[in-house]
């Protein structure tokens, strides 16, 4: 007889892979610089090679998508964390354009993998808790990302060889990643949909819901929008705070400090919210918050209420991509895996998407205005979040 993790077990083990995975990023991201200096390469190569990151990552979640659903979490999810542990350990020992290439397609690709498999998973599990769970793992997602900020100033502070660093990191996500599956779920585990309330020996009234397939294009397109936003602040915060308003670099740091703080903040505040507001009106009053913050960060001549403005952006956006998740995980369980692979390979493009758009946009306009672009999608995901819970309409009867 198989004995099933317990619930409170598999939800630890899910804030496990979350922080691993913010923390193995984290420790990517900041050693970047060291691992330029070390192949030779200019920033323009560099940049190519983190679109090929990029590529790898969106290649990734769409095979782990289907093959979560088919082989289990218990195997998918472990699998992925191996790979990316791995897969870590390359960029610390790379001498050139092509070894970081090769390094880079294997660490993208787990880390697309791991997202979507872990994703799913907090959605299986969220199905056995009475209450929302979703927006905390993603809170811990950033709770690594912070610790790998401090852990990684630390080592290069200490002159700890990169490769070295990055071997650690990667062997600890192998690690914790192999010794966590056991404590996984599987969606037979726990039911799909909650009982009706139909009275006994009553048949269940015959419904007409939305089409999975549009509805998951229609989630995918409002990830892509708040997760563009997001890539938005991630890389152009501090930039606004020097050249628009003149800060020094040291000043301007604070603006993306803001919008990361309220958002890790907003995400552990998100659950209970969305136990009595609902999904949708997380969504659509956080997008509309967005809006109102990043327009009051791009139009403020004076530093204190520009940081204001990026909290409220951040505070704004912390609740609607899990919210969009979990819709997406909900579709259709026997295909959770593959939708919620569409979901966040979208988001993951707007994401990669915001940055670069708007650089270029930044050729015709000055930086602030270019904001109009995210304030708009902003706006948009505020007006279509009713998405997320569209009312069931009766069926036609028969003609007796």
């Amino acid at each position: 007889m198989t004995v099933l993790p317990r619930p409170r077990a598999a939800r630890f083990a899910t804030f496990m892979f979350f922080g691993l995975n913010g923390f193995a990023m984290g420790m990517w991201v900041v050693h970047i610089p060291n691992v330029e200096r070390a192949t030779g390469i200019s920033h323009s190569t560099l940049g190519a090679l983190l679109l090929v990151l990029g590529g790898a990552a969106f290649a990734g979640m769409q095979v782990a998508g289907p093959l979560v659903d088919r082989l289990g979490h218990r195997r998918l999810v472990p699998a992925a964390g191996v790979l990316l542990g791995l897969a870590l350990c390359g960029p610390g020992f790379a001498t050139s354009w092509w070894t970081l290439g090769l390094a880079l397609i294997g660490f993208g690709f787990g880390n697309g993998a791991i997202d979507v498999g872990m994703n799913s998973h907090a959605v299986v599990v969220e199905r056995a808790y009475p209450r929302p769970i979703m927006a905390a793992f993603h809170a811990m997602w950033s709770i690594g990302g912070a610790i790998a900020a401090v852990i990684g100033a630390a080592t290069l502070g200490a002159g700890v060889p990169t490769g070295v660093t990055l071997t650690g990191t990667g062997l600890l996500c192998v690690l914790l990643s192999v010794v966590s599956a056991r404590f996984l779920m599987e969606p037979a585990a726990v039911p799909a949909e909650v009982p009706s309330a139909a009275s006994p020996g009553e048949p269940e009234p015959v419904v007409r819901r939305r089409s999975p397939g549009r509805t998951v294009w229609l989630l995918g397109l409002l990830a892509l929008a708040l997760m563009l936003s997001e890539g938005v602040a991630n890389d152009w915060a501090a930039l606004h705070m020097e050249k628009v308003l003149g800060t020094s670099a040291s000043t301007a740091a604070l603006a993306y400090g803001a919008f990361a703080v309220a958002m890790t903040t907003g995400r552990f505040l998100t659950d209970r919210v969305a136990a009595w507001a609902g999904p949708a009106a997380i969504v659509r009053y956080g997008a509309a918050l967005a809006a109102v913050g990043l327009t009051t960060a791009a139009a403020a001549p004076w530093v204190p209420v520009s940081l204001v403005g990026w909290a409220l952006f951040g505070l704004g956006l912390s609740g609607g991509v899990p919210q969009l998740f979990t819709a997406a995980g909900n579709l259709d369980t026997r295909a959770s895996g593959a939708l919620m692979a569409r979901v966040v390979g979208l988001g993951y493009v707007g994401l990669l998407a915001g940055p670069a758009l708007i650089g270029g946009l930044t050729r015709w306009m000055p930086l602030n205005l270019t904001f109009a672009l995210p304030v708009v999608l902003c706006v948009l995901a505020a007006v279509f979040a009713g998405v997320l819970n569209p009312a069931p309409e009766p069926a036609e009867q028969p003609v007796a």
